[in-house]
This record gives structure tokens, sequence and C-alpha cells, in this order.
């Protein structure tokens, strides 16, 4: 459904080393920062970015907004969220666990990121 997400970052280092870990624990390869200093993390299913605003204002989080990363398990949705604890992230919502609704079983793990962007692991329990 989508080509790309991108995010906007006060810091695109610090920024990169918490993206670098957390999606590093799930198996990809690091950002690569581009002319323009933007951040790019390249998928064969999508593309994820980091960017400081156009506008020149500051980063800020959407409230009510979150970013979601699928994971292939539960134990990877926990490196990722230690990853990202260990790397400038900080711990929101609930403890990583399971949660239930819409009658389906979600492992989730949130975390948000150097910039406050509320992301999230998810891992879809059959």
């Amino acid at each position: 459904m989508f080509s790309h997400v991108m995010i906007g970052a006060n810091d695109i280092q610090e920024s990169k080393t918490f993206y670098d870990a957390v999606l590093g624990a799930m198996g990809y390869e690091p950002g690569v920062i581009d002319e323009k200093g933007r951040c790019f993390y390249f998928t064969d299913k999508g593309i994820f970015a980091l960017s400081k605003p156009i506008d020149g204002e500051p980063a800020c989080h959407g409230n009510g907004s979150t970013i979601g990363f699928a994971a292939r398990s539960p134990e990877i949705a926990d490196a990722w969220h230690a990853a990202g604890l260990a790397n400038g992230g900080t711990a929101c919502e609930e403890p990583p666990g399971v949660r239930e609704g819409g009658g389906r079983k979600l492992y989730l793990a949130y975390l948000r990121d150097p910039s406050g962007n509320k992301v999230c692991a998810l891992h879809s329990i059959k």
C-alpha cells in the first residue's frame, strides 16, 4: 500500500543511531545518508526515511500517530525494543506483550524515538 514513510528528525545522526539499532534487530541494513542529509532505509517492499523538516521548524511528533514495523516473532519485537532503549529511545505505552482487539492477538512493543515519534514493533499471533 505505501511506497515510503518519511518522518521528521531534529538530529539525523542521533535518529540514525536509534533506527540502525532497532531496524538492525529486525535484520535490516543501516540507513544511508544522501547528499541532502536525509537518511534512507531501503527494502524490497518500501522505504523508511528520516529528514529535518524542509520548513526549517523543529521536527515534532504527531499526537495520535504511530509507525509500526512488522516483527517476525515476539523475540524480535523484544530485541527491537531493547535495542531502542539502549540507543536513545524511551519506553511508552505498556511494556512489550500480547494485546487483544478486533478479534486478533498482537504482540506489541512501543517506543518513542529521539525526536519523540511513537514507533511500534508488531507481531501478529495466529
